[in-house]
C-alpha cells in the first residue's frame, strides 16, 4: 500500500504540477504579467515620472536656479565687481596714472616745450652777449697756433 501510495502521489503530483503550473504559469502568468506590468508601467510611469519629474523639475531647476542665479550670482558679482572696480581700478588710476602722467607731462613741459619755446628768444639773447662773437670765431680759432698754445698753457696751468 505505501508502494502504491508513493507511486499515485509522485504521478499526481509531478503530472499536476507540470500541467497546471506549466500551464498556469505559462498561460496566466505571462499574459497577466505581460499585459498588466506592460499597461501599468507605461500608464503610470508615463504618467507619474512625467508629470512629477517634469513638474518638480521644472520648478524646482526655475525656482532654485533663478534664485540662486539671480540672488547669489547677480549680488555678490555686482558687489565684489562693483567694490573691486571701484576701490582698486580708480585708486590705481587716480594714483598711478595722476602722479605718472602729471610727472611725466610736467617734466616733458617743463623741460622739452619751454627749451623749445624758449630757443628762439636764448639765441638772441646770446647774439647780444659779448661773448657770442668769439664763439662764432671759434672754428676759424680751432686748429690755429693761438688756439694751441691757448690749450697747452691751461693744461699746464691745470697739471699744476
Amino acid at each position: 500500500m505505501l508502494t502504491y501510495l508513493s507511486t499515485f502521489l509522485l504521478t499526481y503530483l509531478l503530472t499536476y504540477l507540470l500541467t497546471y503550473l506549466l500551464t498556469y504559469l505559462l498561460a496566466y502568468l505571462l499574459t497577466y504579467l505581460l499585459t498588466y506590468l506592460r499597461t501599468y508601467l507605461i500608464t503610470y510611469l508615463l504618467a507619474y515620472l512625467l508629470t512629477y519629474l517634469l513638474t518638480y523639475l521644472l520648478t524646482y531647476l526655475l525656482i532654485y536656479l533663478f534664485t540662486y542665479l539671480l540672488a547669489y550670482l547677480l549680488t555678490y558679482l555686482l558687489t565684489y565687481l562693483l567694490n573691486y572696480l571701484l576701490t582698486y581700478l580708480l585708486i590705481y588710476l587716480l594714483t598711478y596714472l595722476l602722479t605718472y602722467l602729471l610727472t611725466y607731462l610736467l617734466t616733458y613741459l617743463l623741460t622739452y616745450l619751454l627749451t623749445y619755446l624758449l630757443t628762439p628768444y636764448s639765441r638772441v639773447l646770446l647774439e647780444k652777449l659779448p661773448g657770442f662773437q668769439l664763439a662764432k670765431k671759434f672754428p676759424v680759432f680751432y686748429g690755429t697756433r693761438n688756439f694751441i698754445t691757448a690749450v697747452t698753457s691751461a693744461r699746464q696751468l691745470s697739471l699744476s
